[in-house]
């Protein structure tokens, strides 16, 4: 055993509306106490429902991300919310780096490293995304890629509290493909050495969630190899009868 706690969380990116908090009701109303034993669970919705998830997650203990900050901590960035808006939001983490950022907003790995210093600051834990092309991997660069984004977006000083990386290769997202189980215990394995080398110890205990189509049919596979500590789940998170499944091949 890994003694790390399994973590599932769910990225709802840009979907729901205030008719979506009763879904989320459901989910944490099934957070029942033989799930809370073996399994943390995190939603991460739209930041107009934050303060609102905030409040219905109160005494379920599924907690409540965002999917992106600013650096800054305030200032005149119009559109922009900080890691200490959300905070106070009664928010605890936020998905940073996610490959969806990285590509539409060309969010580099230095800016990821920036929004991670800002997250702390505030006192968030952040979810660090990495995760190669379709190109990338074909051309046999996967953990090249993987390896470069971990050393720029990175900065000095993780903990297993203050950090969770999440591998999403950007050809498995939202398109029901995943790579093999070993590619996946490859990548996972490797990004583990690579965290013991730079930071010791520590890194131990940090958290690599695995991301890209998974649902309730694969969950269990992929959570059963070495180095998975949970999922970073998108579109299966939307409801509580696709999410709910996945924490519970924990069981």
């Amino acid at each position: 055993m890994s003694g790390r706690r399994p973590l599932v969380a769910g990225n709802w990116k840009m979907n729901g509306l205030k008719a979506s908090v009763a879904e989320f009701g459901r989910i944490t109303a099934a957070y029942d106490a033989a799930l809370r034993a073996k399994v943390d669970l995190l939603v991460a919705p739209p930041a107009t429902l934050l303060s609102t998830f905030a409040v219905v997650a109160l005494g379920s203990r599924v907690a409540v991300g965002a999917q992106d900050c600013h650096s800054n901590g305030a200032g005149a960035h119009t559109g922009e919310v900080s890691a200490e808006m959300i905070a106070d939001t009664g928010a605890t983490a936020v998905i940073l780096g996610h490959s969806e950022r990285r590509s539409d907003h060309g969010e580099t790995d230095a800016l990821v490293r920036s929004k991670v210093e800002a997250a702390w600051r505030a006192g968030l834990t952040a979810i660090v995304c990495v995760g190669e092309s379709n190109a990338e991997r074909h051309a046999g660069r996967a953990l090249n890629v993987v390896r470069h984004q971990l050393a720029g977006s990175l900065p000095e000083g993780i903990t297993a509290a203050n950090m969770v990386i999440a591998y999403e290769p950007i050809w498995a997202i939202g398109t029901g493909l995943t790579p093999t189980i070993y590619d996946i215990a490859e990548m996972h394995g490797e990004m583990r050495k690579m965290l013991v080398a730079r930071f010791g110890a520590a890194a131990k205990g940090v958290r690599l969630l695995y991301g890209g189509s998974v649902k309730p049919e694969n969950a269990a596979e992929i959570l059963s190899v070495a180095d998975v500590d949970g999922a970073l789940v998108g579109g299966a998170s939307l409801k509580a009868d696709t999410f709910l499944p996945i924490a519970r091949a924990y069981l």
